[in-house]
């Protein structure tokens, strides 16, 4: 409706088409959002280097569509007295993944494990 003009002038549209394209637009914004997401990645103690090196390729991938990623080790049983291998475990994943990722949460203690958070 224009009410500044003389005489005012008013527009007759369908309801329910001008539902459908305020919708419309409403899906595009949500789809044009950037998600930060969190993909997980899980290693054990006993994981071979040959996984590890694969393992950080699918980390480097995440990095690259923008994913922060967590870093889990997952200790069981009677791995859980080796705390210290755990840690080192992961150090060396991180190490594998080179110098340009950033640390966004420090190694810390999980119920089940260790885990680490980290971004680009």
């Amino acid at each position: 409706m224009a009410a500044k003009t003389s005489p005012p002038v008013c527009k007759i549209t369908d309801f329910g088409k001008f539902q459908y394209q305020k919708e419309k637009q409403a899906r595009l914004q949500k789809t044009s959002q950037k998600k930060s997401g969190l993909k997980g990645i899980r290693i054990g103690l006993t994981t071979a280097r040959h996984d590890l090196e694969l393992k950080t390729k699918q980390a480097e991938k995440f990095l690259g569509k923008g994913y922060k990623v967590r870093i889990e080790i997952v200790l069981r049983g009677r791995e859980k007295a080796f705390q210290q291998l755990a840690r080192q475990k992961i150090e060396e994943f991180k190490s594998l993944l080179g110098s340009d990722v950033i640390i966004e949460q420090q190694i810390s203690r999980q119920p089940r494990g260790f885990s680490m958070i980290i971004g680009k």
